[in-house]
């Protein structure tokens, strides 16, 4: 279906201009309202029979990119972490506002949608990313369906492409074992065992702060992340509820600070004049400033490449940890507060290739008990 040309519709401001009028149309005051007191009943202005789907719709002037617009301003900035809502606005600015902005909201159809997934599949973008441009659109819909601008979300009956699954493939032991000897005389070698050792995600290690680490008590307290968005470090709130968490430490970790701790007390007199918001970073430059993300990652596949290893993501370090705990018999709940997991079956179903072997290991211990003495 071509894009509506019709007019009437507001149009979605340049770059960077924040969109301040709130979307109404005409008689509308909000969530569950009918016409304005002394509102004229003119056709389209009328109390809705809300038992008739052909009439569930909030009549609407507006395009969809305006709306897209608005809703990013007064929903998603105040939601998300900052840098969810900069991709979230990229997606928008870049790929649906220039495909669908100019169909007004309430004329978007489910084969608008389809169509534009279907073109944007044909781009051989990944599956991942096109499925990512739906879920935006159908959260975006999502909020003018509760609010009433729209009768029914159709980004939620436009079909997704379908998604392979990445297998995990982490670190086996004796490859960690390998790893852990290529970054012995690493600067940052404490940040590798921080995440092999107890999972965390890298944001989290890059804002863990000394205030957060017990080396006496042997705990370390995730609350919360770095972020480096458009430039600008920021600490964010962790990913989920569940990612606010307590950790006892494995010695080696214990260990690996204890000795970051002495080498960041002898580059102490480099780190004058510091922010006092980042003073206390475990994880700095050597003059003190933030770690960005990406020299982290780049830095890991390089010493991966060195050690003869395979090609490994940052994040694959936490699948490594994961996998390690579960291959040990640590039961999966545990495995799953270690991690943040906000569900058990997620920790489950990321895991999946290595609960064969527990079965195997299961079935070994119950021969074991059920024949003993015999």
């Amino acid at each position: 279906m071509a894009p509506s040309t019709r007019t009437g519709g507001s149009h979605a401001p340049a770059a960077g201009q924040a969109l301040t009028m709130i979307i109404r149309p005409p008689g509308f005051n909000g969530p569950g309202s009918g016409p304005r007191a002394g509102a004229p009943l003119v056709p389209g202005n009328e109390p809705r029979d809300r038992g008739d789907p052909a009439r569930d719709q909030v009549p609407s002037p507006v395009t969809l990119s305006a709306f897209l617009e608005h809703w990013l301003a007064d929903i998603v900035r105040l939601s998300v972490r900052p840098k969810t809502f900069v991709s979230y606005r990229s997606v928008v600015r870049l790929h649906l506002a220039p495909a669908l902005g100019d169909i007004p909201l309430t004329e978007l159809r489910p084969g608008d949608v389809q169509a534009y997934l279907n073109r944007k599949a044909a781009t051989r973008l990944a599956p991942r990313t096109v499925a990512y441009h739906r879920n935006i659109l159908r959260q975006a819909l999502g909020h003018a369906e509760r609010t009433e601008l729209v009768g029914r979300n159709v980004a939620k009956l436009a079909l997704p492409p379908r998604i392979p699954r990445r297998e995990v493939r982490p670190l086996t032991p004796e490859q960690a074992r390998t790893f852990l000897a290529a970054i012995a005389g690493e600067r940052l070698r404490a940040l590798y065992v921080v995440a092999l050792g107890v999972g965390l995600r890298q944001g989290e290690i890059l804002g863990l702060r000394w205030s957060d680490v017990d080396l006496v008590g042997g705990t370390i307290r995730v609350r919360q992340a770095l972020q480096r968005v458009e430039g600008v470090f920021t600490f964010v709130e962790p990913k989920s509820v569940t990612s606010r968490r307590l950790l006892p430490l494995p010695a080696i970790v214990r260990e690996a600070l204890l000795a970051h701790r002495e080498r960041r007390s002898a580059e102490g007199a480099a780190r004058a004049g510091i922010s006092a918001e980042f003073a206390d970073l475990v994880f700095t430059t050597t003059v003190g400033t933030p770690i960005d993300g990406i020299s982290v990652t780049r830095r890991f596949q390089r010493i991966l490449r060195a050690a003869g290893l395979p090609h490994q993501r940052f994040h694959d370090l936490r699948h490594a940890c994961a996998s390690l705990l579960l291959a040990q018999g640590v039961p999966a709940r545990v495995v799953m507060e270690t991690l943040g997991h906000s569900q058990i079956s997620l920790t489950l179903n990321t895991y999946c290739h290595v609960i064969p072997a527990l079965g195997r290991e299961a079935a070994e211990r119950m021969d074991e008990v059920l024949t003993r003495g015999s």
